[in-house]
């Protein structure tokens, strides 16, 4: 979540009005929670992070005009990242299955000392890869919630859902994401879930 210090509504205002030197202390205040969230939910070495911060700076500019207040600035951006960030991981995995040329990270050897480490990347991939399969707002809130730390209130603030809306996405997500890892052993396995 972007938890950093919010920027004062008058600098807000007057970035939504245009103000180009207003907008660009905006950015400079947001951005570094902007590249924090892209890299939570791309992973920080994923090779499109910076591509997806770069694209959520220039979403975050071209949506100001529509920005209402209804939630807070840091709110509006942690969407607008989210949702870069999502559609980014679908469109790498539509390009892996069109040329099914990925590189299995399991025909590298990895140390005992990095095993670990190695261990829990996998997994947090794994998950990600699941989050990819899920309708478009429940992937959203999803990660807003469990990564991006939002509480449901947070979530329904800053997607302008009804609470019980947000619930029910998370709940939905969850069980989506339940039933693919019992069908599939060996994901069940990697997740260390029984």
């Amino acid at each position: 979540m972007l938890r950093s210090v919010p920027p004062n509504e008058s600098l807000v205002d007057r970035a939504v009005r245009g103000d180009t030197a207003a907008t660009g202390q905006l950015l400079k205040q947001l951005a570094p929670s902007m590249i924090r969230a892209a890299r939570s939910l791309m992973g920080a070495t994923h090779l499109d992070v910076d591509d997806v911060v770069q694209q959520s700076l220039i979403g975050l500019v071209q949506s100001l005009p529509a920005f209402r207040g209804e939630c807070s600035i840091a709110h509006f951006a942690s969407r607008i990242v989210t949702r870069t960030a999502l559609a980014a991981r679908r469109r790498g995995a539509l390009r892996t299955e069109r040329h099914d040329d990925s590189i299995d990270p399991d025909m590298f050897a990895v140390d005992a000392s990095q095993g670990e480490a190695y261990e829990a990347e996998r997994r947090r991939q794994s998950v990600r890869a699941l989050m990819e399969k899920l309708p478009e707002e429940q992937a959203e809130t999803l990660a807003m919630r469990v990564v991006l730390g939002f509480s449901l209130e947070e979530v329904a603030e800053a997607t302008g859902v009804p609470l019980n809306t947000v619930r029910s996405r998370v709940r939905l997500a969850k069980t989506a994401l339940k039933k693919r890892i019992e069908a599939d052993p060996q994901l069940a396995a990697a997740l260390e879930v029984e």
